[in-house]
């Protein structure tokens, strides 16, 4: 049985402006709602970390249920999310399930038709997109200038790890690896150091990372973790990730944590081919799942799938789009009611065995929300046309439509994103911060 995301609390928050509505309206309505009393808003930006209403009391989200107004009734109350939802067109539905990369370090024709004619629901920047500040505030502030005329704010996402996965401007300081934090065994300098990338994150306008990496370092010749991991023990990465995931909660960056269900113990990148597993459940139980469990019990909102294939647990398909994985494993046993994201489909684990349109459709009746498709425009439209394709066709009911998308809609609620432009961040103020932690804790 899929989970049912109906049934799931709503998330109650002040919206920076008001969706008033003529009535319950049923979620799998595919067009917008009318309203008989005026003309319904198309379009709000979400009140929310970083953007401050001083009118309206502010959500925090490490405890959602702190912005609830306690004189709000249980039943009956409106739920922002369905309420989108049920405003949204098919075609904008669909959009929100992909996330894409773009060329270049302007917004470009085909950047344009993503937003207008796709309705894409977010995009990656890569190190090739980011050059200087000025240049990635323009870039930012653009993308977000062409979303307007959408009903919901886009996810601007990076990875931004610290160590050798970073993608900030180089006039900000480099932030240690994890592996580098992770050895100083302070959780402390965990949360500090990626309070500090939130910070810098959400100066430019930047709401998504994609960190911290939960993948425990239990295998020296891992080509593609290494570092990037807080160790090699279940219990220094999870309590390391969960910090630092806080940490970035705290600026109203949303984490994605990475890689489920355990990316430390294989010997081939998934960049460019499929690394196979061969442990069985139990010893992901006994190891690999561990942070993750943890982080998701400590309010984990987003869970990124690795392309690895583990046959003792579906010898088909590849973590990325398994229904055993993401929806018996992650979302059942885990009980993971989030967003399920897609690592990159245009890596090699994927393109050199499996068609990526394909696999983007499998992944999304697997039970995953965001399939992300980091490069070439080609590829990114065949993952568009599929999905449409697959909607239009039945493969993807309209149900199912409303239950993958729903999620996504509660997650930009509750973090408050917003198309408005950014200021830009205090490079002074986070740089004298960086050395500032680094000092404290001894970090080289």
């Amino acid at each position: 049985m899929r989970p049912d995301w109906k049934s799931r609390p709503a998330v109650l928050i002040f919206l920076a402006v008001i969706l008033t509505l003529g009535g319950c309206s049923n979620r799998g309505t595919s067009e917008p709602a009318k309203n008989g009393a005026g003309t319904v808003p198309q379009r709000a930006d979400f009140a929310g970390p970083g953007h401050s209403d001083a009118t309206s009391p502010q959500p925090n989200p490490q405890n959602p249920s702190e912005s609830q107004d306690p004189s709000a009734p249980e039943s009956g109350s409106a739920d922002p999310a369905e309420e989108l939802l049920n405003r949204l067109t098919t075609a904008e539905k669909i959009g929100q399930l992909i996330l894409v990369g773009m060329e270049g370090t302007t917004p470009s024709e085909q950047t344009r038709k993503f937003i207008e004619d796709a309705h894409v629901g977010g995009f990656i920047f890569y190190k090739d997109n980011i050059k200087t500040s000025r240049q990635s505030l323009a870039l930012f502030n653009r993308l977000k200038q062409d979303n307007a005329a959408n009903p919901v704010p886009l996810f601007l996402s990076v990875d931004e790890e610290g160590g050798r996965v970073s993608r900030m401007p180089g006039d900000f300081s480099d932030i240690p690896s994890a592996a580098a934090i992770g050895g100083t065994g302070r959780v402390e300098a965990a949360e500090a150091l990626y309070r500090l990338i939130g910070k810098e994150m959400a100066g430019f306008g930047l709401n998504m990372d994609f960190a911290p990496v939960l993948d425990i370092h239990s295998n020296p010749d891992n080509p593609v973790i290494g570092d990037r991991s807080f160790g090699n023990t279940a219990k220094r990465v999870g309590g390391m990730g969960i910090a630092a995931m806080n940490g970035l909660k705290a600026e109203g960056v949303i984490p994605v944590v990475k890689h489920f269900p355990g990316h430390g113990d294989t010997s081939v990148d998934s960049h460019l081919g499929l690394p196979v597993l061969s442990h069985d459940l139990n010893r992901l139980r006994q190891l690999e799942l561990l942070p993750f469990q943890d982080a998701i019990r400590e309010g984990a909102d987003v869970v990124m799938i690795a392309h690895l294939l583990l046959p003792k647990l579906d010898p088909k398909a590849p973590a990325s789009f398994s229904e055993a994985i993401i929806h018996d494993l992650l979302r059942k046993e885990l009980d993971f009611q989030g967003v399920v994201i897609s690592d990159d489909l245009t890596m090699g684990a994927i393109t050199q065995h499996y068609k990526i349109e394909e696999a983007a459709v499998r992944f999304i009746r697997a039970g995953g929300n965001i399939a992300l498709v980091g490069h070439d425009p080609a590829k990114q439209e065949a993952v568009i046309q599929a999905i449409t394709r697959a909607v239009e066709q039945g493969e993807i009911s309209g149900e199912m439509l409303d239950e993958r998308v729903y999620p996504i809609l509660q997650l930009k609620i509750k973090y408050g994103l917003t198309d408005k432009p950014a200021q830009g961040a205090d490079q002074k103020a986070i740089n004298a911060g960086i050395a500032d932690v680094l000092k404290t804790y001894e970090i080289r």
